[in-house]
């Protein structure tokens, strides 16, 4: 397929974006670029969030887990619907009620400013981490199959990406997103269902047929029953709702786009519609990776077994190449099917690719703004200069993101989807913590230098412990509950310096 045909989708997707984005955000102001002035249509933001939550990692790195995994990723998604409903009755009430334009003014209002300050740091470092590994992802896959027959640099890809991206967020921000999460997300599901069905009728299928050959395969296999497996269910679905509650519920970015809707009760049946079309996508993503596995073996391909570095490891091998993991879905896209199912494949990604990085550099803008610097506190400032720096830490943050993506291309990985499980667990187990306490109990913090110090202890306590779970608890492996733990290490140590009963959050509300 020619690299300048699928260049030239990929740059008039950009214009549509473009002019999305202007459209939207004509008198925009500052409340218009945090909060969207609170007036975003539920439905509008249920949709879009899908974007939002799935990303690149979900349209390359999902499927490619079906080869060795079977469908047992859905099993952490039967926990994220769980804590979609935490997040819905619990955190978003709380919100609202307190008229929060960043949810880590909670914090400052409950704990404190050093907790304050403490929550909003992780969360930048969380998300900074999170999104650019997203990003590099479907960079990566961009790079390999259009820009390097054109002959350009990895890094100008990640430039231009970038700068694309500031150019549609910088002024409207929330409002924006909302609108062109909308549009990418229709794209991401359209991609998905197309070649769903493609492959199914060049395989001759059924959805029966499907479903039967899935099975014979051990590709529909979901429970993991080994308590000793990183990948044990119950550990995946209780770590998968604490994900949610985590990355969903105390993350600006996510929060950011549910409290720009008028009022709670429609941000939660936003937050509701969600978990539902979330497991049903991934469910559906999940099939297509089965399918991709039994298209690449009726090309020849076949899995076997490696020593690397001393250890065994799998590989499905096509044409000489090792395509297991996240290199399945694109390398039969571009090189086993028509022209256009690779046009829309690529159309399907990238609008993957934006709904994850631009949310995660408005949110970051914002909390930036409003929980470090305290934007909407200073009244010194008038609202041009407000603007200026606004728009100056937004660029900085883009800047971050460039070179985050280049250290994620020289370190590399045959699935992201690992390592954001991973990061997930160590950075936002302190804020995990830090709510729980707030919520929980009703004694206060008075030691500001104490409580970013325990933030900082307990995710290298986490590392020390999961690095020799195998060797001390014969075998076990620590999965996605390596967040609870940080969690709960967080809230131990936060109790050990706290005092008296203090407020309330019956007080605050």
């Amino acid at each position: 397929m020619s690299p300048t045909l699928l260049f030239t989708f990929v740059f008039g997707y950009f214009l549509l974006l473009l002019g999305v984005a202007w459209y939207t955000s004509r008198n925009s102001t500052n409340e218009t670029f945090f909060i969207g002035n609170r007036s975003s249509n539920w439905m509008l933001v249920a949709f879009g969030m899908i974007g939002t939550s799935l990303s690149g990692v979900t349209f390359v790195s999902v499927p490619g887990t079906v080869g060795i995994g079977g469908f047992g990723y859905f099993q952490v998604v039967i926990g994220y619907f769980l804590g979609y409903f935490v997040v819905a009755f619990v955190l978003l009430p709380l919100y609202y009620k307190m008229n929060l334009t960043s949810i880590y003014s909670y914090l400052l209002q409950r704990l404190g400013v050093s907790s304050y300050k403490t929550g909003a740091l992780f969360f930048i470092i969380s998300r900074t981490l999170g999104a650019t590994a997203r990003l590099y992802l479907v960079i990566n896959v961009l790079q390999i199959f259009i820009l390097d027959n054109m002959g350009v640099p990895f890094w100008v890809t990640t430039f231009v990406i970038l700068l694309m991206i500031i150019l549609y967020t910088f002024k409207g921000g929330v409002k924006t997103i909302v609108f062109t999460d909308t549009l990418q997300t229709s794209f991401i599901l359209i991609g998905l269902i197309v070649c769903l069905m493609y492959i199914m009728n060049t395989l001759n299928l059924s959805f029966g047929q499907t479903w039967n050959e899935l099975k014979s395969h051990d590709y529909l296999k979901m429970l993991n029953t080994d308590y000793k497996s990183a990948g044990y269910f119950l550990k995946s679905i209780i770590g998968g709702a604490f994900i949610t509650i985590a990355m969903t519920g105390l993350d600006q970015e996510m929060m950011q786009k549910n409290i720009s809707v008028h009022n709670v009760r429609d941000s939660q049946k936003n937050m509701i519609t969600l978990s539902i079309l979330q497991g049903v996508v991934v469910f559906i993503f999940l099939t297509l990776g089965g399918l991709l596995y039994l298209f690449a073996m009726s090309k020849g391909g076949a899995f076997q077994q490696v020593m690397v570095d001393g250890k065994q490891q799998m590989q499905f091998l096509l044409d000489g190449k090792n395509i297991i993991g996240d290199n399945i879905f694109p390398q039969i896209a571009f090189n086993y099917l028509p022209p256009i199912i690779g046009i829309i494949f690529i159309l399907g990604l990238i609008s993957a690719l934006f709904p994850s990085a631009d949310g995660a550099l408005t949110a970051l803008t914002s909390s930036f703004c409003i929980d470090i610097i305290g934007l909407k506190r200073n009244e010194t400032w008038n609202e041009n200069q407000k603007k200026n720096i606004r728009i100056t830490v937004h660029m900085v943050f883009a800047a971050i993101f460039f070179l985050c993506v280049i250290i994620f291309k020289v370190i590399d990985n045959k699935s992201i989807i690992d390592i954001i499980l991973k990061l997930a667990g160590y950075t936002y187990g302190p804020l995990l913590g830090l709510f729980a306490f707030g919520i929980l109990t009703k004694r206060t913090l008075s030691n500001t230098f104490l409580i970013p110090v325990i933030c900082l202890i307990a995710p290298a306590i986490c590392y020390y412990i999961s690095e020799h779970s195998a060797t001390w608890f014969k075998g076990y492996q620590i999965g996605v509950e390596l967040l609870i733990l940080n969690g709960l290490l967080t809230f131990i140590g936060l109790f050990i310096i706290s005092k008296g009963k203090g407020n309330s959050i019956d007080a605050i509300l």
